[in-house]
């Protein structure tokens, strides 16, 4: 484990980047809520996924179409076509190495990395080797343990040594239409419980509004003196309870559509 560096949480995190939340002038992970957020001052979260051709997209969904007119899988497309997929807002997708050019060291960046829960480490691979050449402020998350136990081995080979890696995490696992809903109980609740620690060793915790208070934020926080960010935060009630309880924020919506302090 890292020493967290302090700009892992001084400032409030716009989550996939400052977007107008489904309005569509600014769509999630574009390239313009990358912008909007450096403006305002934001770090960034951005979630990738995978290309037909291996390279790390920033896009959340595993499809393409409740954010862009294609419909089909990210991983069924070439790189080179998802470039050429506008979002619903305008933009193009990016690649991962497009997108830290945009931000070119301006402000820290949380790169979520999405998985199936399958095993596959070529998506955790290509976001280190964009990582290690990559000289701004930035850190690697994951829902998945398998991602960050992988990283979290192969740091050195990787040369990922400087980068805090961290897990996205919450009390519960049973919901349906997800990318670990396949997993069996008792691997849920392994996820649960933060069973996967001795392996993993996270840098910091991003852990789930709506499971407040809990042990695990609280432990890793005070017991480990591990910095905790809170998802996603929405209105300025939320923001109060969620910095009772952690270090910063993850937010959009209300509290910035209220241009409340944050």
């Amino acid at each position: 484990m890292l020493n967290a560096p302090a700009w892992l949480t001084a400032r409030p995190i716009a989550h996939r980047g400052l977007h107008d939340c489904g309005r569509g002038a600014i769509i999630e992970n574009s390239p313009s809520a990358a912008r909007a957020a450096i403006a305002h001052g934001f770090a960034i979260e951005c979630d990738v996924q995978l290309s037909g051709d291996g390279e790390a997209m920033v896009f959340h969904d595993f499809t393409l179409e409740r954010l862009t007119e294609r419909s089909g899988r990210v991983d069924g497309l070439l790189a080179r076509a998802l470039q050429e997929t506008r979002l619903r807002g305008g933009d193009a997708i990016a690649t991962l190495p497009e997108f830290l050019d945009l931000i070119g060291g301006a402000t820290p960046l949380v790169c979520e990395i999405k998985s199936g829960f399958d095993g596959d480490m070529r998506l955790a691979e290509r976001v280190a080797a964009c990582a290690a050449a990559y000289h701004g402020p930035m850190c690697i998350e994951s829902f998945d343990p398998l991602v960050m136990a992988h990283l979290r081995a192969n740091q050195s080979p990787l040369k990922i040594e400087h980068v805090p890696l961290g897990m996205v995490a919450m009390a519960n696992y049973d919901q349906e239409h997800c990318e670990w809903s396949h997993l069996d109980a008792d691997e849920k609740r392994a996820l649960a419980q933060f069973l996967h620690f001795e392996r993993t060793r996270p840098d910091f915790l991003s852990y789930n509004l709506r499971d407040l208070p809990h042990a695990i934020p609280h432990l890793c926080r005070a017991g480990l003196g591990m910095p905790v960010t809170i998802w996603t935060v929405r209105t300025e009630q939320q923001r109060t309870m969620a910095l009772r309880y952690a270090d910063q924020i993850v937010f959009e919506g209300e509290v910035f559509r209220a241009n409340q302090p944050v």
